[in-house]
């Protein structure tokens, strides 16, 4: 039986941690978030006192000073049971390592100790209605006036939208430049002009809430502008790998949380006189099945291990979530067909799995622009 080495005694035992605050405070409210289209604020403020928001920050912000293990651990929890509300991963481990990596001091000591509590919820905008993937399509501005920058544009698709207080934006500050005229600006909730439009109704991921933004001559200091302006292309391009990598975890668990619960299905299950797990074409499925999931396991730990050390490269990154996402919608459609006609049955974890599963395949990067970074390696 393969045996995981990637954590220590100390990771396991925040790893019951994180698991008993998820059963508890996290798996009883799911349902009633997915209704809502968002968890509660006062989930998020749990979360932070129990830890589980930017452990990987400095103490002197706030954190923990964890290693990436312990977010992968908390990711790894969340994705066992299905929870896809709690954007906490985006939160902790996208958007507060922009703040450590590019922000000022006063920035790091206004921002991260509140985030590390809940009690301020990070967002960071990038996509618009005409700009996805390529980033430097985008038609949001950023005008110098004065001390102040002046932010024209329109996001969409952007995860913990509703509930952010901080949202790094992606502006162009300078439209001539191209992907040098990138710069990444902090708006805060209460600015004039900043709105949130609607709470978008999803195929899957219902809990957690993705919003439409405007910016409608938002003022915002230019002690807001995080890092060099002009450098934001290459902020994003630098942290792009951590995000692509946490898609690749959670991906990995939730294929083993699939097999495990059609496993457990099939043998419950009767058809003609006997459990489903008895016929042939079901047993052969579920070992296809686990030996893809070991072999993703084996994958993704390797590739955590390279991020310990620093050597997770760009190419290593979009291979893991190309390899992953790819594999989990492929084998979600196969335990659902399992499960047969309760598979597509809403309150079956099946179902609301392979809703939730076709998104990765498209945010953080579609499959096919990781293809084209892979390709470029050759």
């Amino acid at each position: 039986m393969f045996e995981r080495t990637l954590y220590d005694e100390e990771h396991e035992i925040f790893r019951e941690s994180a698991r008993r605050f998820v059963e508890t405070e996290i798996v009883p409210h799911h349902d009633q978030w997915e209704k809502d289209g968002q968890i509660s604020r006062a989930a998020w403020r749990a979360a932070g006192e129990a830890g589980l928001l930017c452990a990987t920050m400095p103490v002197e912000y706030g954190g923990a000073g964890a290693d990436f293990r312990y977010s992968a651990v908390t990711i790894e929890e969340l994705a066992k049971v299905g929870a896809t509300g709690p954007g906490f991963y985006l939160h902790s481990e996208i958007v507060a390592p922009y703040i450590l990596h590019y922000g000022s001091e006063d920035q790091k000591r206004e921002w991260l100790p509140k985030m590390a509590t809940g009690e301020v919820i990070g967002a960071i905008a990038m996509t618009e209605p005409v700009a996805g993937s390529d980033l430097q399509g985008i038609k949001t501005t950023a005008t110098r006036d004065g001390n102040h920058f002046v932010i024209n544009g329109q996001k969409v698709f952007i995860t913990n939208g509703q509930l952010a207080d901080l949202v790094i934006t992606v502006t162009k500050t300078d439209a001539s430049e191209g992907a040098k005229g990138v710069s990444l600006i902090i708006v805060e909730r209460e600015r004039d002009g900043f709105e949130r439009g609607r709470n978008l109704e999803k195929i899957g991921y219902k809990a957690q809430d993705t919003s439409e933004l405007f910016f409608d001559n938002v003022r915002v200091p230019i002690t807001n502008l995080l890092g060099e302006e002009g450098k934001g292309f290459v902020q994003l391009m630098e942290q792009l790998p951590q995000e692509r990598l946490l898609v690749a975890i959670r991906c990995a668990t939730a294929i083993e949380a699939a097999l495990e619960e059609t496993n457990n299905y099939t043998k419950d299950r009767q058809a003609f006189g006997r459990p489903i797990a008895k016929f042939q074409n079901t047993r052969f499925k579920l070992a296809e099945i686990k030996t893809e999931a070991t072999v993703v396991r084996i994958f993704v730990d390797r590739c955590i291990e390279m991020h310990l050390k620093g050597e997770l490269d760009a190419t290593d990154a979009a291979m893991a979530k190309l390899y992953t996402t790819e594999l989990l919608n492929k084998v979600l459609d196969e335990c659902l067909q399992l499960h047969g006609g309760y598979g597509y049955m809403w309150e079956y974890p099946i179902a609301r799995a392979w809703a939730d599963a076709r998104m990765s395949r498209i945010a953080g990067g579609t499959s096919e622009i990781m293809k084209e970074i892979i390709g470029r390696s050759l």
